[in-house]
């Protein structure tokens, strides 16, 4: 396994079996010096996991298979419905997925709306969002922000769901996670949850858009209605415990690429296991340094 980063300094460098760097992705070389570099080591399969790079590989993944080399990612269609949180929205509206109130007027909001919750149109990592509890706070924030989307506050648990698809956007498995406790829109403790009301409409959504590969689905869930947030086409930072759980869609990539046919494994994980993530230091001589 290739890992491949812009920092001589990476430290996935030192758990990979080998590694490359990288020119940055919004420089012209990016493309034809991975193609290269697919064609030489006869690479099969490419895994983008930044959101910023998922749409250069959706608009050059034809350029990948014609050297037989797989890129796991959506169409760019779908990615750019998935980043831009407004496009995501009228996307449900109009397919009959549920979503958190949104007030596209802000002349419309009345004292009974509040608390809402603003945050940007296109963003991660919960970055510059906002609870806002009266007018004055909204006309501020807006005054600084003026490209955000203005929603009713859900105070519903919060889930994750690791869904992944094959190529042809066939769902093999979905996951739920509650997210426990979040920080910096990283769940750093979350818990599987086996929930038939949650994953039947997660995978209507995920064919809906015909998502590819694994993603990472968003929604609030109170037992009986589902409010989809948003989704990152991507594998997420807690995904290891879907993983551990009995999902391993990294192992049935690998099985996807070796021709061998995934029957569904839908519901078929480990209920209520719970991930503790942490930080851990990692320690190299420099004479080591790669």
């Amino acid at each position: 396994m290739f890992v491949g980063d812009i920092n001589p300094l990476s430290t996935s460098f030192y758990f990979a079996d080998d590694y490359v760097l990288l020119p940055r992705s919004d420089e012209s070389e990016f493309i034809p010096f991975l193609l290269d570099f697919c064609k030489q080591f006869n690479v099969k399969l490419i895994v983008p996991t930044r959101d910023e790079e998922l749409p250069l590989f959706a608009e050059n993944k034809a350029k990948f298979n014609n050297i037989g080399t797989k890129v796991m990612v959506s169409d760019l269609e779908a990615i750019r419905t998935c980043q831009n949180k407004e496009l995501f929205i009228e996307f449900c509206r109009s397919h009959g997925f549920n979503t958190p109130k949104t007030i596209d007027n802000v002349n419309e909001i009345n004292k009974n709306d509040f608390p809402l919750f603003l945050k940007p149109k296109i963003g991660k990592g919960g970055s510059n969002t906002f609870k806002v509890e009266n007018f004055e706070d909204l006309k501020l924030i807006l005054k600084f922000n003026e490209e955000m989307l203005i929603q009713e506050f859900v105070n519903y648990p919060e889930y994750t769901i690791d869904l992944f698809a094959d190529f042809n956007g066939n769902v093999i498995s979905a996951v739920p996670r509650e997210r426990i406790n979040v920080w910096g829109g990283e769940s750093l403790v979350t818990k599987t949850f086996y929930n038939e009301v949650i994953i039947k409409n997660a995978v209507k959504l995920s064919k809906a858009l015909d998502l590819k590969g694994h993603i990472t689905i968003q929604c609030f869930f109170n037992g009986k209605e589902i409010k989809f947030i948003e989704i990152n086409p991507r594998f997420g930072g807690a995904a290891s415990l879907s993983f551990r759980s009995g999902a391993n869609s990294p192992e049935l990539l690998v099985k996807l690429l070796n021709g061998e046919k995934i029957e569904p494994i839908l519901g078929k994980f480990k209920d209520g296991l719970v991930a503790l993530r942490y930080v851990e230091d990692f320690f190299i001589n420099e004479k080591d340094i790669k």
